[in-house]
């Protein structure tokens, strides 16, 4: 399994959300360095965001999640073109990332 992993629910339909674009990025002092992209699965994951082997730095990074083009697959009008998440990296463990969503907020923790 990949040492962070992310997954997306819709909450406003209770549902996973398919197909939104990830991207990765690690900070190098006050410039960002894409490190991966990748799309959430049928059930909402990307749970191969990075190859098993890779061990993350420890150091800031980012997720940007492409909302506005998933709601406006389904012809939605959503109000954040996208969401970045920032977190900081400190150990070699594992980091799971969610995001809950809907077309006008959304919300994250630090899941397991």
């Amino acid at each position: 399994m990949s040492q962070l992993t992310t997954h997306v629910l819709d909450t406003s339909k209770g549902h996973p959300a398919e197909g939104i674009s990830v991207f990765l990025y690690q900070q190098h002092n006050d410039k960002w360095t894409e490190i991966t992209i990748a799309t959430t699965n049928h059930d909402g994951r990307i749970p191969n965001l990075l190859s098993s082997d890779v061990v993350l730095q420890p150091g800031n990074y980012k997720l940007k999640f492409e909302t506005k083009e998933y709601f406006d697959r389904q012809g939605i009008h959503s109000f954040y073109p996208f969401v970045e998440i920032t977190f900081t990296i400190t150990e070699k463990e594992h980091y799971h990332v969610p995001l809950l969503l809907n077309p006008f907020g959304y919300s994250t923790y630090r899941g397991s």
